[in-house]
């Protein structure tokens, strides 16, 4: 049985301690693995060692860091083949994003090695005659992170390697979907030579682990990545507190296909953003806005690429589209299914429930037509491969569709008018925007977030990650 990390070890389980099992969504007899699920006192104990860890750590050699972060990267991307069958196993994602996960996961690390060496600061003449300033940055302090299930490799890598590159300490909660992936990665941590204490993991649920790491006082900051219903029940206990918070939620990104789109383009950058990932992507395109004139011809395409797309085992190889990752979000699928079709879109394929003797959690993807903006189906974030398509008259009519969302993360235009993608460029409200490419799919060297209710504080990834992790100091001289 598998515990938490805490102290820099993997702790004893209790007798009496509560007991995870992680089963496979492509075959819920499969048990991946079994983990002593940690409690508060658990919690405390982790954050107590952040604490005294972090004041070595905050002023410690920056080479010392970057060998750190640079033989965490090395030893995920050694292991990739091994990592991405343990993601694919757990998670339901297919082998070859898996794959890539696993990829980008090992190259942050990699980024933030460069990232810790890189110089800092400003000098500044003061008004004042004998005087100087300098103004550099320094460590939040202890970082809590609380990361989701859809990529158990690469989110709690983009948030841990930034962390503990600019000098914090770390107290990590992953998804309990996904605590196999968190283990492996904390394993790899524990025989980086990072100090006991600065890095910490903790499997359990977030009405204790989770409550505990929001509301310890030895909690400086809070980077979290969830829905948005609980996204502001963090905001709201950090503002309590007074920390620091960032915050990525909810998403309901338009992909708008005008009539001058390459007809191809427009349907795989519906597809791939939409159903790959098996549409449990907070940047997935569940809303195509499609211009009147190639409407039809765009529906017709969607749906016979849809309806070929291979449903099945996540580690097989021929498989496109994996399970979702559990029953309750199953049932999800299929309710907005029915919500959809009682709100009087039409169903063009898909969304059903595919039995298989291995009791799977397999959904077809599907596309409904006829929808109208007021519908739920159409609004709110379902988080499966479940795509609405909006038809509208032209470039304007696309563009106030696309922004009339409380959301406002990612947002795609498939066009060959360069004036219109240039115009959808600056007028989008979403932060992140695609061009003849789908909405999900991201750098790690670049900014990630958006603006509305999907994001809340300074952007994550590359170097614009500085923002959350340190705090600003200026100090001033006398000659």
């Amino acid at each position: 049985m598998k515990t938490s990390f805490v102290d820099g070890r993997f702790v004893e389980a209790g007798v009496d301690a509560a007991i995870l099992e992680n089963r496979n969504p492509s075959c819920p007899d499969d048990v991946v693995d079994r983990f002593a699920r940690a409690d508060a006192a658990l919690t405390k104990t982790a954050i107590d060692a952040a604490v005294r860890a972090s004041r070595a750590w905050r002023t410690s050699n920056p080479q010392l860091r970057a060998d750190v972060l640079d033989r965490i990267g090395t030893d995920i991307l050694a292991r990739r083949e091994e990592l991405a069958e343990l993601l694919a196993r757990e998670e339901g994602k297919i082998v070859r994003e898996a794959l890539g996960e696993v990829d980008r996961a090992g190259r942050s690390f990699k980024f933030y090695a460069q990232e810790a060496l890189r110089a800092n600061g400003e000098k500044y003449d003061s008004v004042r005659a004998g005087v100087g300033i300098d103004v550099f940055t320094q460590p939040v302090g202890v970082v809590g992170i609380i990361s989701p299930w859809n990529f158990p490799m690469a989110i709690p890598a983009w948030k841990i390697a930034p962390a503990l590159c600019f000098g914090n300490a770390v107290v990590f909660k992953p998804a309990e979907l996904v605590p196999s992936s968190a283990w492996a990665l904390a394993d790899i941590i524990s025989r980086s030579g990072l100090p006991a204490g600065v890095f910490n993991m903790l499997i359990g649920p977030g009405r204790t682990v989770g409550d505990t790491i929001l509301r310890s006082p030895g909690i400086d900051a809070i980077t979290f990545t969830g829905s948005e219903a609980t996204g502001r029940q963090v905001a709201q206990i950090a503002a309590e507190r007074l920390v620091r918070v960032q915050l990525e939620m909810g998403g309901k990104n338009p992909l708008v296909v005008l009539d001058d789109a390459d007809l191809d383009t427009a349907v795989e950058a519906a597809v791939q953003g939409s159903f790959y990932s098996t549409g449990q992507r907070c940047t997935a395109s569940s809303r195509v806005i499609v211009t009147a004139g190639i409407h039809d011809a765009f529906v017709e395409r969607l749906v016979a690429r849809t309806e070929a797309l291979r449903v099945g085992d996540a580690r097989s190889a021929d498989t496109e589209i994996g399970p979702v990752v559990d029953g309750t979000q199953l049932e999800q699928n299929l309710d907005y299914v029915r919500i959809g079709q009682e709100e009087g879109a039409r169903l063009a394929c898909g969304g059903q429930y595919l039995a298989n003797a291995a009791g799977a959690h397999y959904f077809s993807p599907a596309v409904f037509v006829d929808v109208q903006p007021h519908m739920r189906v159409y609004r709110e974030e379902i988080f499966g491969p479940v795509l609405c398509v909006l038809k509208v008259g032209g470039y304007e009519d696309a563009l106030a569709a696309a922004e009339d969302t409380p959301f406002g993360l990612s947002a795609g235009i498939v066009t060959q008018s360069l004036k219109h993608a240039e115009d959808f460029k600056r007028r989008s409200s979403a932060g992140m925007v695609m061009v003849n490419l789908a909405t999900a799919g991201v750098d790690y060297h670049v900014p990630f977030g958006g603006n509305r209710a999907s994001s809340l504080g300074p952007r994550e990834q590359g170097t614009y990650a500085r923002q959350f992790f340190t705090r600003v100091k200026t100090t001033y001289q006398a000659a």
